[in-house]
């Protein structure tokens, strides 16, 4: 199951905003918060975090259970 605190968390740790994080995966501001909170992300989204924020275990994140 995603987990948006550990994504925001990971967003902190790299010292981007959510905003910053939005613009350099490709979407909205608007819809990244949607996408956030509804754990809607796609792959190529996911993706594309993992590696902007260095994420190291993006299972946890991702993927993890609840």
């Amino acid at each position: 199951m995603f987990n948006g605190n550990q994504l925001r968390a990971e967003i902190v740790r790299a010292g981007m905003t959510q905003k910053q994080v939005a613009e350099s995966i490709g979407i909205t501001p608007n819809t990244f918060s949607v996408k956030i909170n509804s754990g809607t992300f796609g792959l190529d989204e996911a993706e594309k975090m993992i590696k902007l924020l260095g994420i190291q275990n993006p299972g946890a994140i991702f993927f993890g259970q609840q």
